[in-house]
């Protein structure tokens, strides 16, 4: 079996691709994007955050992760509220509609993604998560 870093890429590459797509066909059947899904998730997990704070945790630019960011207030499913501490910045957060969603949603993606990712064990999964992780640091280091 083929070794090269250029194999192990394109294998990645494609199995990225395959999740991303079983990912977005769920998504997409709870009736929400998959920007509004990601936004949505970092305030279940994280809280109140920034509009920006959001977009760098989902990598979106600004400018897309603000319209996803209105369409869910449109939506009702976030507000936008002063910051305590920082008199500039605003922060988002999710509505009790928005919690009750995104909970229930967030749910459902975790088990959609253990069915796409079962042609794996358990174990599997988990030493797959180990070196990916080892290799996603070390080819970060290398961009420095």
């Amino acid at each position: 079996m083929e070794s090269s870093g250029t194999h192990l890429w394109l294998v990645l590459w494609k199995a990225y691709e395959s999740l991303r797509a079983h990912a977005e066909r769920h998504i997409r059947s709870l009736g929400i994007g998959f920007s509004e899904f990601a936004a949505l998730e970092v305030l279940l997990h994280k809280g109140p955050t920034p509009v920006n704070g959001i977009g760098e945790a989902v990598h979106l630019t600004s400018g897309s992760i603000t319209t996803a960011i209105d369409r869910l207030e449109r939506k009702g499913l976030v507000t936008r509220c002063d910051h305590p501490s920082d008199r500039r910045a605003r922060l988002v957060r999710l509505t009790a509609e928005g919690h009750t969603l995104i909970e229930d949603a967030f749910r459902e993606h975790q088990a959609a993604m253990t069915q796409a990712t079962a042609g794996l064990s358990a174990d599997e999964r988990r030493q797959a998560i180990q070196l990916l992780k080892k290799l996603g640091l070390h080819a970060a280091e290398q961009i420095k």
